[in-house]
């Protein structure tokens, strides 16, 4: 971790879109148990973090830091990209 404090919250998700400059949009989930039916359920919540370097990529696994307000609904900077994602290459259909 690169000048994180020991205070600040951390999260691991799956970067959803990083179409925006400087701004990846990242999902985190969680399974918690319902209050009254005690059933697991998957609780998705996204944030919005800051990468400085354009790092992360949609599909990737990152970790991100709790930061000071950045703009509107950025709160969160990208602190690791733990797991990259896979890429597939595109294949071409045969010209007829």
């Amino acid at each position: 971790m690169a000048d994180a404090k020991p205070n600040k919250q951390e999260k691991t998700g799956e970067v959803v879109s990083s179409k925006m400059a400087k701004t990846i949009v990242v999902q985190v989930t969680r399974r918690v148990q319902h209050p009254l039916y005690k059933r697991i359920i998957t609780k998705r919540k996204k944030f919005y973090a800051h990468d400085e370097n354009g790092a992360a990529k949609p599909g990737d696994i990152v970790r991100i830091v709790e930061s000071r307000p950045l703009s509107k609904l950025k709160r969160w900077t990208l602190d690791a990209v733990i797991r990259q994602a896979v890429q597939v290459d595109a294949i071409e259909e045969p010209k007829r």
